[in-house]
């Protein structure tokens, strides 16, 4: 049974930063292209980034680049997300999510993805 567990979310202030993981278990974690999404309420859900199965290749949504930052340990079945000079807009719960296929073959509304985290809430307050 394959489960996706976020965590590192919570509140911070404008300016701030946060650091989120997901710890895989389930599947073989290298085999997978991993991705974090994010939905407000009343919001679709919006694409964040996105990296490759050996973490050579990432991709981020176009408010994010320059600010977010996707790596990976494979050796620990883990994804992180590193989130600076958050905004009060970045506030969303935030999901991770793995897809059996090639890093080029994803698709940027979460199609394909097959298993998704339960999400962490982030809030940034003014």
């Amino acid at each position: 049974q394959v489960q996706l567990v976020e965590s590192g979310g919570g509140l911070v202030q404008a300016g701030g930063s946060l650091r989120l993981s997901c710890a895989v278990s389930g599947l073989t974690f290298s085999w997978y292209t991993m991705a974090w999404f994010r939905q407000a309420p009343g919001k679709e859900r919006q694409f964040v980034a996105a990296i490759s199965w050996r973490g050579g290749k990432t991709s981020y949504g176009d408010s994010m680049k320059g600010r977010f930052t996707c790596s990976r340990e494979n050796d620990k079945n883990t994804v992180h997300l590193q989130m600076n000079s958050l905004k009060p807009e970045d506030s969303a719960v935030y999901y991770c999510a793995a897809a059996a296929a090639g890093f080029s073959d994803t698709k940027l509304t979460g199609d394909g993805y097959a298993d998704w985290g339960q999400g962490t809430q982030v809030t940034v307050f003014p």
